[in-house]
């Protein structure tokens, strides 16, 4: 078998509304051999894989797939149910997939669901191994596989701590980002009310705060100085003052770094010069700057506790014990610790609950002391600490204490929590009872710690669990209300979509938003330019969503990004489906209209069920059928004709209708009509001439309205939203050069030509001279038609090529070339391969009273050659 592509899709898309892995695949000459011509390949299966018995496949029972596969399935249903479990193996519950065929023999199109990216696509690729070694009857050593998809997991997975917040965001329905690659710096929410955390550092955690945590010194001096009891203490920098700070606190005492974290370089109950050196040694490998600064501080008897405080409260405290076994009377330590790595969880690192205990130089230390080694037999009931410290990542274990702490000891970590200045904050306290008062016992707080893991208390040893990432969730986003999101209107349809994106836009700001676009062309934030490109896919999302000060994202979302990576975001507030029509037919396995209708409906699918809306237009018989059936929310629709029969009802029923009626762009709801502007008076409607923008401007308007913006502000909107280049670059751009009308305009499909026809009729008085193009990507008949369309509507076209995307070069303006000589004899159609040359040539041939269509990609540089001519006014389109 062969993997043709697989790649992640990051949203809904055209197979799942949910995230999901898309892998084609190839499966050659395994297409002439069902699994029920491989005998015992389904028991082979279920021995290496025995929980993939619980997948019911269509049977809709436990065992359902296996029976498939006896009975007979091909090779791509099974990679895809591999696939999952191997993700559920690993740690993820997943259970969506599907497989289906293409128009290529042999060729599947495999979806399934993901958590993490990485390990879905890594799964994706092994599942592929396994199956084929099934088939050719090889053994599997299914160990290896599984340890490299861990080590996948945990190269990119999120850490627990992490992950305790993005649970806790997501079953608030807040969406959360990954901001960057291999790190856990996150963004809850989107836009104006986004915020962001590291770990479990916030986007308010002090700056100052989190330098006095990271300095045990400092630390010690403000607890001290508010009363606060902290253990007698020294910053040294050799043995030698180390050995004298030893002598003045008392032995025995406790070394560590000055700048440390994670409990790493700290030795406790040290009680002699030697164990002195070996401790400060420890500590000096462990600072985190050049002062090579260790604390040499008093050991206070009692346990060792982590009192988290979050948003000011305490909310969670466990008493910690380093890494230790128990005698059984019977075996070594050594084996001992084996047993206790042997529970199931433990990890390595952060993968699991606890973590795995590692013999280490200072494990021989604290046997040594305690008279012991590798090989020696404990007694019954007898405890060999491993560790002199009790953190989780060194393979210790926690008991929750919460519900035991004394009034007066809350207090006390939340004033500290003040006192520092964090609202994330760990406290690391020694004492003998967390019930009593501080003052009435020996206790000191010896640490505090900004950016605290949370395993200990998510999942203590023993004890309740605390639900901590909720906490933090919580004191990000006080309101239980408040989901993070901003509203979210995304635009698709064949043609269209820019237009009715950048006058969504614009509407918008003109009520007064701070808005985030993406088009095709640019993303803009707050119309500032941010990048340039085609940006009508998931990237724009990504971008605009990100963006601190965006209050409404408005998103063009075109067939490719959807095919290719999904939407890149999970609902929408409102989905606008313009039109269906014949256009990149043949690309990704989009080869009818009726599968054309299907991707550009998962935009309205996408749309949020409760509150949201989707807006379509009842002119399109594809629309009318797909995008009704698809549509989530409450339904808009847009017409040009008032009296279209197929709305009675809707209107019935109180819903929303956008028409014209009397020249006036009018919302019909019910029996109630409201007006909202003259149609000869929205710039882009070329005083009717442009059908097509009429509709565009009705979209937009719906779009408005379903967002609760006023009819005034849309109204002002599409008043002042005009086909030039500042506001619609290479959109209906019209101008008058030397007495030579132009059009500019992006519209390289049929569809889109017949839609400009009107205004091209309505504009010309003389000879018509086109420029124009397509993208080989195009089909044959595509590319004749398109030529044919040009010369019914033009006197003279010239053609040209930019993008030949997999055509030999001429092939394209050749096809074009021959469309339009099959319907009109004796066509004026010349072929000039350069852009550039096309529209000088066009322009030197057009005299005055001549029109212009320049369907070109270079829009600015177009632009550029007629800079300095003036626009056509308002008066003088009103004489056209």
């Amino acid at each position: 078998m062969h993997i043709l592509e697989n790649r992640a899709l990051r949203g809904p898309n055209y197979y799942s509304r949910y995230q999901a892995i898309y892998m084609r695949l190839d499966i050659e000459e395994l297409e002439d051999r069902p699994s029920d011509k491989v005998p015992g390949i389904a028991d082979k299966l279920q021995e290496l894989i025995p929980t993939i018995f619980d997948h019911r496949c269509s049977v809709g029972t436990p065992g359902g797939f296996l029976e498939r596969v006896k009975n007979g399935t091909w090779a791509g249903h099974m990679v895809e149910h591999v696939a999952l479990e191997l993700q559920n193996m690993i740690g993820f519950s997943v259970g969506y997939g599907k497989t289906v065929d293409s128009y290529d023999p042999g060729v599947y199109n495999i979806v399934f669901r993901y958590r993490d990216e990485a390990s879905g696509l890594a799964a994706g690729e092994a599942a592929v191994v396994i199956v084929q070694k099934l088939y050719d009857g090889e053994d599997v050593d299914l160990g290896p596989i599984i340890d490299h998809l861990k080590e996948v997991r945990d190269a990119n997975a999120l850490g627990p701590s992490t992950g305790s917040i993005v649970n806790a965001a997501r079953d608030r329905n807040i969406p959360a980002y990954n901001l960057t690659a291999g790190t856990s710096y996150t963004q809850l929410g989107q836009g104006i009310k986004q915020r962001r955390f590291q770990a479990t550092v916030t986007d308010a955690s002090g700056i100052i705060g989190h330098s006095i945590a990271d300095d045990k010194e400092w630390t010690k001096q403000i607890l001290d100085e508010s009363g606060v009891p902290v253990p007698r203490g020294q910053v040294c920098y050799s043995v030698a003052e180390a050995q004298e700070a030893a002598d003045w606190i008392g032995w025995p005492v406790v070394t560590k770094p000055l700048s440390g974290n994670h409990g790493r370089g700290v030795t406790t109950d040290i009680t002699n010069p030697e164990d002195l050196q070996a401790g400060f040694d420890a500590a000096l490998a462990r600072v985190r700057d050049d002062s090579g600064a260790v604390i040499v501080e008093s050991y206070i008897t009692g346990e060792d506790h982590r009192m988290l405080v979050i948003g000011g409260k305490l909310v969670a405290a466990a008493r910690r014990r380093p890494a230790h076994v128990v005698g059984d009377g019977k075996n070594t330590v050594q084996k001992l610790i084996d047993i206790e790595n042997s529970d199931p969880r433990r990890g390595v690192g952060h993968e699991n609950l606890l973590t795995q205990i590692h013999v280490d130089v200072q494990t021989m230390r604290m046997l040594e002391q305690a008279g012991h080694t590798l090989d020696t037999v404990l007694p019954e009931g007898e405890i060999a600490y491993l560790k002199s410290t009790a953190n989780i990542s060194t393979g210790g274990t926690a008991t929750d204490l919460t519900d035991e702490v004394h009034p007066e000891v809350k207090f006390a970590m939340e004033r500290i929590a003040r006192l520092v200045g964090l609202d994330i904050i760990g406290i690391d306290l020694l004492a003998e009872n967390l019930s009593i008062p501080l003052d009435q016992q020996s206790a000191g707080v010896v640490e505090v710690n900004a950016g605290p893991g949370f395993r200990m208390h998510m999942a203590p040893t023993h004890g309740t669990p605390r639900p901590v990432g909720q906490h933090v969730v919580d004191m990000l986003f006080p309101d239980p209300t408040d989901n993070g999101r901003i509203p979210i209107t995304a635009i698709t349809g064949t043609n269209g979509k820019t237009t009715t994106t950048r006058l969504t836009t614009h509407i918008l700001r003109q009520a007064g938003n701070s808005v985030g676009m993406g088009c095709t062309g640019t993303v803009e934030i707050d119309n500032n330019v941010i990048l340039r490109g085609d940006y009508s896919g998931p990237a724009a999302a990504q971008a605009v969503l990100r963006e601190p000060t965006v209050q409404h994202a408005v998103l063009e979302v075109a067939r490719g990004g959807i095919m290719r990576r999904g939407l890149g975001f999970d609902e929408c507030d409102v989905g606008v489906l313009l039109n269906i029509a014949s256009d990149h037919l043949g690309e990704r396995d989009i080869h009818t209209l009726e599968e054309l209708a299907r991707c550009k409906t998962v935009v309205v699918d996408a749309v949020k069920k409760d509150g949201g809306f989707c807006v379509l237009n009842a002119d399109d018989p594809l629309v009318m059928e797909h995008g009704t059936y698809w549509a989530r929310g409450q339904i808009i629709y847009f017409t040009m004709d008032p009296e279209n029969p197929a709305l009675t009802e809707h209107l019935a029923g109180l819903g929303m209708v956008l028409t014209v009626k009397q020249g006036k762009i009018v919302l019909l709801r019910g029996k109630v009509t409201v007006e909202i502007v003259e149609v000869n008076d929205v710039p882009i409607a070329f005083e009717g001439h442009a059908p097509f923008n009429v509709q565009n401007a009705m979209a937009a308007a719906a779009a408005a309205i379903a967002h609760g913006i006023e009819i005034d502000d849309i109204r002002a909107g599409l008043l002042t939203f005009h086909p030039t280049p500042a506001q619609m670059p290479g959109r209906t751009n019209y101008f008058e050069a030397d007495g030579v009308k132009c059009l500019i305009d992006y519209g390289h499909n049929v569809p889109a030509l017949i839609a400009l026809e009107p205004l091209v009729n309505g504009l010309a008085t003389q000879r018509k001279i086109g420029v124009a193009t397509a993208p080989g990507n195009r089909r044959d008949e595509d590319l004749a038609a398109l030529g044919a369309q040009l010369a019914r509507m033009c006197d003279l076209v010239y053609v040209y090529e930019t993008d030949a995307r997999g055509r030999e070069t001429g092939e394209t303006s050749r096809l074009i070339h021959a469309g339009a000589a099959s319907v009109v004899a004796g066509a004026q159609v010349e072929t000039i391969m350069s852009e550039q040359e096309a529209v000088a040539k066009a322009i030197d041939a057009a005299e005055p009273g001549d029109f212009l269509l320049l369907l070109v990609d270079d829009i600015e540089g177009t632009t550029e050659r007629l800079k300095g001519r003036t626009y056509a006014s308002q008066a003088e389109l009103a004489k056209v």
